[in-house]
């Protein structure tokens, strides 16, 4: 069977086995999307569910544009929508500059899906050797070592990957016998890139010595897959019991005592679900090291693009917070205020207050008396006794009448703010940012 044959069947067995589901194509205009979206256009089945494509532009070479305008022009050439969007890259997150531009294009296909499309991607069988390398160089378990998975949740949609059982070179064998045009991105052939060198470097080698080394790693990846499937029995009721909705904490201590086997993915779930990457090997076991910090001790383990903090036996989880700004005070008269590090201050039901009120931050040395109570408090002692996260706190926002701190977000108020809340018949709110400027 010639390769434009057992692409079209391989794809139309796809299609029959996921009869629902209108079909959107990744399309980045190189040789393998470009196979892909070709193959699903000369099949009616496809076009009978709504085949587009969706380009995403990270703008990050210079030709961006020009491969946007010829990837939709080749879809006009089909007779199919091409949507194009940018993707927002945070180029300071810490991950890598690849990394960031996969999560900004995926962040793209999340808003764009609708209610039940799929995604189609071009992913294939090596691609997925790849994968279970570059994960089984960083340690990774069963989850890891399982590769990609042939089909997700992604927004509203599902991303699906039909063609992992196809070889490179049948995608590649259908561009040449179509002659159909196709981009080359140069940092495909960047070596200094992680995965470009297993590609050119690293692989060629192992098959050299292995010819059929790229179905046995996938064979590997489908029995990690299944051994996956079969501890998430495990511990997603274990993450139940464990994490706090309120906070979306985790129970240090009851993390601890699992298996190690649960463990480990209970983990990087909880971060995933955050938007945060998991830890290594090594920075793994330094979080459970630090679990059973003593009281007083405020350890946060670090890696790119993610923070942990033990505090109060519980781990907290949160994306790298940014260096402490300069922070010019507020006037607020009760409309709903966009606080820095992304958290609000609002009054429940919304009003207006008769006077205006001043929003500050922490200096050192605020003092409140509290209403109810018969002395004058530090703000320091105040944080230390209550549940406000340490790392929260300079965020904190300080309500002040004049110069007197009347009240410290809605945690502690004094008897002039409950006068001034109550003939306004509100109550003052505030939504901590994930973290602090």
């Amino acid at each position: 069977m010639n390769s434009s044959a057992r692409l079209r069947e391989t794809l139309q067995q796809a299609l029959h086995a996921q009869p629902q589901g209108t079909l959107c194509v990744g399309y980045s205009g190189g040789p393998d999307s470009t196979a892909l979206l070709h193959a699903l256009a000369s099949l009616p089945e496809a076009r009978a569910r709504g085949l587009r494509a969706m380009h995403v532009d990270h703008q990050l070479h210079p030709q961006s544009a020009h491969w946007a305008a010829h990837c939709q022009a080749f879809c006009a050439m089909l007779e199919l929508a091409c949507d194009v969007h940018t993707a927002n890259i945070d180029r300071l997150g810490g991950i890598g500059l690849e990394a960031a531009a996969r999560h900004g294009r995926y962040a793209v296909f999340a808003d764009q899906l609708g209610p039940g499309e799929r995604l189609v991607l071009g992913h294939h069988q090596d691609d997925q050797v790849e994968t279970v390398l570059l994960k089984l160089l960083r340690g990774a378990g069963p989850e890891g070592l399982g590769g990609m998975r042939e089909q997700r949740p992604l927004g509203q949609g599902v991303a699906w990957r039909p063609l992992l059982a196809l070889p490179r070179q049948v995608l590649r064998d259908y561009v040449d016998a179509h002659a159909l045009s196709s981009i080359h991105d140069p940092s495909n052939h960047d070596t200094r890139l992680a995965r470009n060198y297993l590609r050119h470097e690293i692989v060629p080698r192992l098959k050299a010595h292995w010819p059929q080394v790229a179905i046995s790693i996938t064979h590997s990846a489908k029995l990690s897959r299944a051994a996956a499937d079969t501890l998430q029995q495990e511990w997603l009721p274990a993450l139940e019991t464990l994490r706090d909705n309120g906070t979306n904490s985790l129970d240090a201590r009851g993390w601890l005592a699992l298996p190690p086997a649960v463990r480990e993915p209970l983990l990087a779930h909880w971060l995933h679900a955050q938007g945060l990457p998991a830890p290594t090997t090594s920075q793994r076991q330094q979080i459970e090291r630090q679990c059973m910090a003593q009281h007083g001790q405020l350890p946060c383990i670090r890696w790119p693009g993610a923070e942990l903090h033990v505090w109060k036996y519980r781990l907290w989880a949160m994306a790298p917070r940014k260096q402490p700004a300069t922070l010019a005070e507020l006037s607020w008269h009760g409309e709903p205020l966009e606080l820095p590090g992304g958290g609000a201050l609002t009054l429940e039901p919304a009003a207006r207050l008769p006077i205006a009120l001043t929003v500050r931050w922490r200096r050192g040395g605020e003092r409140i008396k509290p209403a109810g109570d018969r002395h004058t408090r530090e703000l320091r002692s105040l944080f230390q006794a209550g549940t406000i996260p340490p790392w929260q706190r300079d965020a904190c926002p300080l309500l002040y009448e004049g110069d007197t701190l009347i009240a410290v977000a809605d945690r502690w108020l004094n008897a002039r703010a409950e006068a001034i809340f109550h003939e306004a018949g509100v109550r003052p709110h505030w939504r901590p940012g994930s973290s602090p400027t």
